[in-house]
This record gives C-alpha cells, sequence and structure tokens, in this order.
C-alpha cells in the first residue's frame, strides 16, 4: 500500500498548522460550557443535551463558538478525517466533519494513557468518529462527546453512556449532512 496522496499530506499539515494557531490564540478558560441554552435531548441517553445549531455555513476564518467544544455552527469547507489524534485540531475542521455525520469525542490533555487507549479503541471500532485532545475542558472531564446539535459531558472514558453516545449519534439525522463520507485518517497518521 502506497503512502498518502501529496493532496492529503497537505491538507493534514495545514490542518496540524492551524490548530497550532488556534491552540495559541486563546480562547475558553476551561469552565462551563458558554453559548446557547441547551435542553435535554429526547433520544434516552441520560445526560445528553440538544444545542441549537443557527448555521452551517462554510468559512475559511476562525469562527468563534459559542460554546466549547463546539456542538456544530460554521466551518472550514475542509473537515478532518475520521480518527484517533494525539494532537489538537481547528475546531472548524472537526465540526465539518461532524456536519457529515461524525461523532467528535473531544478529550482531556491530563486523561491518564490507560483512558487515551480506551478512546483510542473506541474510534478504531466505531467508523464515522474523530477523537482530539482538548485543552479547554472543565477540569474533571474526561470527554465531551459531541455530534450535531447534541453533546455529552463526562467525567470518565468508561461510562457505558459514551458507547451509548456513538452509538446513537453517528450518522445522527440533526447533521446537516448526515452519512456523508468520512474518510479515515491515513494510517500512520494522527497518533
Amino acid at each position: 500500500m502506497s503512502g498518502p496522496s501529496r493532496a492529503t499530506r497537505i491538507a493534514l499539515a495545514g490542518l496540524v498548522t492551524l490548530s497550532g494557531l488556534a491552540a495559541c490564540s486563546g480562547g475558553d478558560d476551561g469552565g462551563e460550557p458558554t453559548g446557547p441554552a441547551a435542553r435535554p435531548a429526547g433520544e434516552g441517553i441520560e445526560g445528553v443535551v440538544a444545542v441549537r445549531v443557527d448555521s452551517n455555513e462554510h468559512t475559511e476564518a476562525r469562527v468563534d463558538y459559542s460554546r466549547t467544544p463546539p456542538a456544530g455552527g460554521d466551518h472550514n469547507p475542509v473537515s478532518a478525517p475520521c480518527g484517533f489524534y494525539v494532537q489538537p485540531i481547528a475546531d472548524e475542521y472537526v465540526v465539518h466533519t461532524m456536519e457529515h455525520g461524525a461523532v467528535w469525542l473531544a478529550y482531556a490533555t491530563t486523561l491518564p494513557e490507560a483512558d487515551v487507549a480506551v478512546l483510542r479503541e473506541l474510534v478504531a471500532e466505531n467508523e464515522d468518529t474523530i477523537a482530539t485532545p482538548y485543552s479547554a475542558l472543565e477540569v474533571g472531564t474526561a470527554v465531551v462527546a459531541s455530534a450535531w446539535g447534541r453533546e455529552l459531558t463526562l467525567e470518565s472514558v468508561g461510562d457505558p453512556r459514551l458507547e451509548e453516545f456513538i452509538e446513537q449519534y453517528r450518522n445522527f439525522d440533526t447533521a446537516p449532512e448526515a452519512s456523508a463520507e468520512c474518510p479515515p485518517l491515513p494510517e500512520g497518521q494522527g497518533g
């Protein structure tokens, strides 16, 4: 099997570069998610909230999301490939991936390696998922699972609701382009 195409390498290099810029630009202080009021979602998983998403326009500008991590909104025209990442990816790319129906697992940068391994395995076992480290999570939060317009905050990666969330919300009908292809991260990249 040959390595990733030149276009894929360029796109991923751009994602990493922009992620670094986004990480250096400040942002949320790590407190409670801010922005539009969330209400309990009606799909039967305790703790999942429904978040109103007003727009899904493409933009190459940095987006100031009202929630951290975002559960949808305007986003970059390039989507991040699904897979497990050890480096942050700018929100704008991952939001585009969620627009296609993917579930995003934004995990704490302080997770023990055993917990990171659990998330890595979940992503490997479930298509249309992306996991990235996320430094702006509230202290005590292990992972925030997001799908377009849905969010679940968990203190443990072993919480059974995490797998339930992935199963329920991958390609869920709230995503504007649910079931659009989410290409996997090329082997050897991401982490």
